[in-house]
């Protein structure tokens, strides 16, 4: 019934054959080894298999201290539950590779919390998650085991994770191993490709926040760019823009590097040249996935790898995103304006006011180059406009979860409104279709002038 449900996913109620438990690994924490870290309020409650066969590990997030709370409360608060709760369910409907949310549970406990760390605590309502991913595992569960060499326990987990989460691999063993990074190098570097194309970032790429399963997990201080800049840091605590949007593609690599460091120890030495080989190929991995998903954005043919085509097209990208840069033109909104205007509008530089982001850009001269060589490669490619339109509004979503609106969503639950989050998750099941209420809340307009006063934090 429904007191059962709610008490089982809140963690009140524990269901025969289910045996809870807090999850181990350490992590490097903007570059630096944290040692011992762990699930310091989550609780994986057991494994479940869909009727396609799919297996899904079912966790609580916010539902008490376990062995590895240190000095915290195990708990959750609103604010980052409503925030989690909706990005990833956004972000699955992106296409993005992700864990997904299942539930949230709001409840009266008032929870300390110091959200920018300056010693302003207030107390906030706290709240429940039901995540699910294919595995919780992630790169900081090798390297706690290989840093306190725990040899025997970490191959245990090799084994465990190969059989259960990569059964397609029939290799066993050294060579179960590097296949399993291999496939974990080529999906983390497309997952961060799929943020990329999106203009989003994680925050706080530790990795201990890094997925085995290479699914995006641990929705903290996220963000999406609104005025286009490659240097956007979410995350008010990252003093240095060490997880930048630019640099998420870098720092993949410098976290699968400590994965392939965390294996090597069950790995015959004379094999570990073949883990730097693996990892020298992540970024061809990352640039194709970027080039491929940029092209769809643009309506351009992602199967032509001439290397001419490769060429042009990879220039119009770049001179594109370079244009948005310098006029702080909404990443967003430009590629969804370039998918709703003709290309005879394009070229005469025939831009409505109501193309807001598109419109930033003409105050640069650098779009009028970027629409004169973009029309010319869609003569190239002789595609009928009607088409490409069509092609890029299935590949630009009109709305995304911007900052000021979870915000506002947020604002409502903390006084028992939860109207908002329940239209949020259901506007981002179809974000790439016009919707009427969405449009007259002002979700695809220009943010307000507030919206740029939003700081985000790791506290939650």
């Amino acid at each position: 019934d429904d007191e059962e449900f709610v008490n089982w996913v809140t963690g009140n109620k524990v269901l025969e054959g289910s045996i809870p438990m807090a999850h181990r690994y350490g992590g490097y924490q903007f570059g630096y080894w944290a040692e011992q870290l762990g699930d310091g309020r989550a609780h994986l409650l057991g494994e479940y298999i869909n009727a396609r066969g799919e297996r899904w590990e079912l966790q609580l997030k916010g539902s008490g201290r376990t062995p590895y709370s240190r000095f915290g409360d195990g708990r959750a608060v609103l604010r980052s539950s409503v925030r989690e709760f909706l990005c990833s369910e956004a972000m699955y409907h992106l296409g993005v590779p992700t864990s997904r949310a299942a539930t949230l549970t709001v409840t009266d406990d008032p929870i300390p919390r110091d959200m920018f760390y300056n010693g302003r605590v207030k107390n906030e309502r706290g709240a429940v998650v039901l995540r699910i991913a294919p595995t919780w595992f992630r790169i900081g569960s090798f390297e706690i085991l290989a840093m306190n060499k725990e040899y025997d326990e970490l191959k245990i987990l090799a084994d465990f994770i190969l059989k259960h989460v990569f059964p397609h691999i029939k290799e066993t063993a050294d060579d179960g191993y590097l296949a399993m990074f291999a496939e974990v190098c080529e999906k983390t570097a497309h997952m961060i490709a799929h943020w990329q194309s999106v203009g989003w970032a994680h925050g706080v790429m530790n990795t201990d926040n890094m997925s085995i399963a290479s699914v995006t997990i641990d929705y903290g201080p996220f963000g999406f760019v609104d005025a286009y800049d490659p240097n956007f840091t979410p995350n008010h605590s990252d003093d240095m823009g060490r997880y930048d949007l630019e640099n998420q593609g870098n720092i993949g690599l410098w976290n699968l590097d400590k994965f392939a460091r965390a294996l090597t120890p069950i790995i015959e030495s004379s094999k570990h040249k073949q883990l730097v080989d693996i990892l020298k190929g992540y970024s061809k991995h990352y640039q194709d996935k970027y080039l491929h998903l940029f092209r769809l954005k643009l309506g351009l043919d992602p199967k032509d790898l001439s290397e001419d085509a490769v060429h042009k097209d990879e220039e119009l990208i770049q001179n594109l995103l370079q244009a948005m840069e310098v006029t702080k033109a909404d990443f967003t909104q430009t590629f969804r304006d370039l998918s709703e205007l003709s290309l005879d509008d394009l070229t005469a530089l025939d831009i409505p006011d109501t193309a807001w982001g598109l419109k930033q850009c003409t105050k640069s001269t650098k779009i009028k180059d970027f629409l004169k060589a973009y029309a010319e490669r869609m003569e190239e490619m002789k595609m009928n406009d009607c088409e490409r339109m069509e092609s890029m509004q299935n590949n630009n979503p009109r709305y995304i979860l911007r900052n000021w609106i979870a915000q506002e969503a947020i604002q409502r639950a903390e006084e028992d409104d939860f109207s908002e989050v329940q239209f949020l998750l259901q506007l981002f099941q179809n974000p790439y279709k016009l919707n009427k209420t969405a449009e007259a809340k002002g979700y695809a307009s220009p943010p307000p002038d507030w919206a740029s006063k939003l700081a985000v934090s790791c506290s939650s």
